[in-house]
């Protein structure tokens, strides 16, 4: 089961910091991860989403459902918005799947001007031993879960999508 946690933080140098310790928990196999960034909020209202080299390991298939995961979380503020039939299907599919729309709108209350988040998508986590090292770092947590299953059919779906 994929675990998608949001931690929101008052400034990006306060994620950044965060951002280190996971990469630190990733290399001590305490998290396995699928996907990993830093997402800020400018004081004009912009998004900054900063993906660049933060995860060792990941397949082809996991980094295309990442994306598509953090585009709809972060991207797409209204599913209306998004367009093509296999598009909306990953975006019905993602809402039984626990990245729901009131997960997605949790996440846009937590980012507002001048705060930012460390988005982490884990395929493993020994959850103490994560809180423990994150909680220096404060922040407000988001969770949600994705099951192996729904995680595969997402991931054959989005193949198909190409």
């Amino acid at each position: 089961m994929a675990e998608l946690i949001v931690i929101g933080y008052e400034d990006r140098a306060v994620a950044e910091e965060a951002l280190g310790t996971v990469q630190d928990l990733q290399r001590d196999q305490v998290v396995g991860l699928n996907g990993l960034a830093v997402v800020s909020v400018d004081t004009e209202g912009r998004t900054h989403v900063d993906t660049s080299n933060r995860v060792v390991g990941v397949t082809a298939a996991t980094g295309a459902l990442w994306g598509t995961i953090f585009g709809i979380l972060f991207l797409a503020p209204a599913v209306g918005a998004l367009t093509g039939a296999a598009l909306g299907g990953l975006v019905g599919r993602l809402s039984q799947s626990g990245v729901d729309e009131r997960f997605r709108q949790q996440v846009g209350d937590l980012l507002r001007p001048g705060t930012a988040a460390v988005v982490i998508m884990a395929a493993k986590l020994t959850e103490d031993k994560f809180t423990a090292a994150m909680q220096r770092h404060g922040g407000t947590v988001l969770k949600t879960s994705l099951s192996d299953a729904d995680e595969k059919e997402l991931a054959e779906q989005l193949a198909g999508a190409e």
